[in-house]
This record gives structure tokens, C-alpha cells and sequence, in this order.
């Protein structure tokens, strides 16, 4: 397994995160052990979960495992997020000092541990001042409740906004952003990526496999059956499949995606994943197995280099279509891509 620095910090994550959203859901609690057993044998680390995964009993999950394993905990990076609500009331949710306060220990109770390695904001907040969430994220770095502190599914101005808030009242700075990110959904690059880049934050991509779609599991115009990411009835999966289905684009690049595997005489998913893990800024990659026989697949992806011209197909086939303005070729993006260039 190799190993990169989370983000802008000091610390050390395996460059293939467990995620644990579908513990206690598709995933009950004996199959939940066997895969972070089965992950950590592979030499992962990096452990990441949320309040709001099946109402905090995926939290609960991880916590007993953890207490199952004495003196493990030292060698791992736990994460897990706050935003969702929690409960029916006007204060159960959000990024008010109020409510994280009460989800932080309230994750700190299920997961059974006296501090959080990682503790990730799980989405903007319009109605909190921003200055009022990182105020609280600072306090409960020096009160010793989290290490460090990141965001999910935060926009390119939202992520920078909070990075120079952070500097200019001498908080703790954000160390990651985890945002969706895989073949079939690339737009992030166009201004996510780049604030990244420029405040050293690391991304934690989550879907790396689009849903289970980069997996091969789907077929051209046929409606998913049988269990999916989303657990047995796939119907949940629908909703998804029709828009995703009309477009020729998609199965372009799940066309590709097997073309690369079957060469290579290795699963699409494992092909998906390398993608990832090699694209600017990205710290580690979320993988949301359901099963023990999943995440061995998946695992298969750490031993895995893409050449270049395999990374060049991938890349090619997937390139996100934008119009001419303002990343286009005649937009700002583009001449400020030339003048850099020209340098």
C-alpha cells in the first residue's frame, strides 16, 4: 500500500481510504468486521465514516471493532463528519457551533475514541457564518476533540473562502476536501481541483466508481437488477439510470474502461481506481465496498500502474465538454493556461 501526507498536514494516510456507508445498511456488522479486518491486512490505515451513515450506527460499528482490537487505533486515521440532521429539532443540524458541538461528541461516544483524527464539515451551510464553524473547528483542535479538520462536497469559492478566513484569524487551516470524483463525473477539475492545488489541500474522492457504473456492473439501456450499492432493491438505483443511460458519453468511457481492463487482464474496477488515485491533488480514494469479495477487487487497484497511454485514453474519452466561455478555448481559463505556459 503506498502512503501519502493527508493533505497540508503531517500525518500519513494509505492512498485507499475504507468507506463505511454502507455498515449497518447492506453491510451488517459481522461482514462490517471482515472488511476493515481485510482492509487493514492490506496495509490500509485510513478509516472513513459519518454521523448520518445509518443514523450512527455505521459509527457505533467502527467503535466496536476499534475496541475489538486493542492498541490498533494508534496505527489508524479515523474520520467522520457532521452537518446532516441528527434529529427533528431546528438545531439538529448544520454547521452552527451549537450542533457540531453536540454531533462531535456524540461521534465521539459511538465511535468509543477521545479524539478524531479527521473531522469533516459534510456539506456548505448557507445560514451559519462561515467565520462561527471554523471558530469552532479551531477550539476543538486546541481542546484536543479532532487533529485536523476538512470539508466534503464544498465548492472551488466556498473551499477558498474558508481557506483565507482560516489565515486571516489565525485558525487552524483546512487539510482536505472530499468531493465526488471519478470517469464519469470530472467537473470538479474545472475549479475545485485548482483551489485544491493552490492551498494544498488534499482530496478524498468519494464514488470513485461512479456507483457501481465503472464497474461493468450495468448494461446499455437494460434497468439494473439485483442488489446495488444501495442495497437489494434496485429500484433505488433508477433514478440514476436513466439519465446517465441516455448519454452516449457514458458508455464511451465505460467502453474504454474495459478495453484498458481486458488488456490488462484486471476489473474494471481496479482500472477506475488507478485513474483516481493518480489525478492531481488527490490524498486517498474512498473505497465503498459492500462485501469482503468487493473490497478484494477493489484492492487489487493498489498494486496497479496505468501507463501513459492507457492514463491518455481514459483521460481523452472522459474530458469534461465545456462551452467556449469561461473554459473553453476562448474563455478566461484557457488564455490563463497559454500565458502560464508561456512562462
Amino acid at each position: 500500500m503506498e502512503y501519502r501526507k493527508l493533505g497540508n498536514s503531517g500525518a500519513i494516510v494509505s492512498a485507499y481510504c475504507l468507506g463505511t456507508m454502507t455498515f449497518g445498511a447492506e453491510s451488517d456488522e459481522a461482514t462490517s468486521f471482515r472488511l476493515m479486518d481485510d482492509y487493514v491486512a492490506a496495509g490500509g490505515n485510513f478509516i472513513d465514516t459519518a454521523d448520518v451513515y445509518s443514523a450512527g450506527v455505521s459509527e457505533e460499528i467502527v467503535g466496536r471493532w476499534l475496541k475489538s482490537k486493542p492498541g490498533i487505533l494508534r496505527d489508524l486515521v479515523i474520520t467522520t463528519k457532521g452537518r446532516f440532521p441528527m434529529g427533528d429539532g431546528p438545531n439538529h443540524l448544520g454547521l452552527s457551533r451549537k450542533h457540531l458541538n453536540e454531533a462531535l461528541d456524540a461521534s465521539l461516544k459511538r465511535l468509543g475514541v477521545e479524539h478524531i483524527d479527521l473531522y469533516q464539515m459534510h456539506a456548505w451551510d448557507a445560514l451559519t457564518p462561515l467565520e462561527e464553524t471554523l471558530r469552532f473547528l479551531d477550539d476543538s483542535i486546541r481542546n484536543g476533540k479532532i487533529a485536523y479538520y476538512g470539508f466534503s462536497n464544498f465548492l472551488g469559492w466556498q473551499l477558498t473562502k474558508a481557506v483565507w478566513l482560516a489565515k486571516a484569524n489565525g485558525y487552524a487551516p483546512p487539510v482536505t476536501l472530499q468531493p465526488q470524483y471519478n470517469l464519469l463525473v470530472r467537473d470538479i477539475e474545472h475549479e475545485i481541483v485548482p483551489a485544491a492545488l493552490d492551498a494544498n489541500i488534499g482530496l478524498l474522492p468519494w464514488s470513485p466508481l461512479g456507483g457501481g457504473w465503472l464497474s461493468g456492473k450495468y448494461k446499455r439501456d437494460q434497468m439494473p437488477v439485483g442488489a446495488t450499492r444501495l442495497g437489494e432493491n434496485p429500484r433505488r438505483g433508477q433514478e440514476a439510470f436513466e439519465p446517465r443511460n441516455a448519454k452516449s458519453a457514458t458508455w464511451d468511457i465505460i467502453g474504454a474502461v474495459e478495453d484498458v481492463a481486458k488488456a490488462r487482464g484486471v476489473s474494471m474496477a481496479q482500472i477506475a481506481l488507478a485513474w483516481v488515485a493518480v489525478q492531481p491533488a488527490v490524498t486517498s480514494v474512498i473505497l465503498g465496498a459492500r462485501t469482503t469479495e468487493q473490497l478484494q477487487d477493489n484492492l487489487g487497484a493498489v498494486s496497479l500502474t496505468l501507463t501513459t497511454e492507457e492514463l491518455e485514453k481514459l483521460g481523452g474519452v472522459s474530458k469534461p465538454i465545456v462551452g467556449d466561455y469561461p473554459y473553453g478555448a476562448g474563455g478566461i481559463g484557457q488564455r490563463n493556461r497559454k500565458i502560464e505556459g508561456g512562462r
